[in-house]
């Protein structure tokens, strides 16, 4: 008897799924620690995938 799976996220299009980003802010801090702030991708929120489309949009 088969098996049945789910079916693998879909990877966004728009960051191929690398969603967020450390983004370096030039020099370093009075501890020496390097200032970075996180850059998400606004397409997918920092996910990584993209929701599966809905058959809405096919009726009416």
């Amino acid at each position: 008897m088969t098996h049945r799976t789910t079916p693998p996220p879909r990877i966004c299009p728009a960051c191929d799924g690398h969603a967020s980003a450390a983004i370096t802010l030039g020099g370093r801090d009075r501890h020496g620690h390097l200032r970075t702030i996180t850059a998400h991708c606004p397409a997918c929120h920092g996910t990584g995938t993209r929701p599966l489309r809905t058959q809405e949009g096919a009726r009416a």
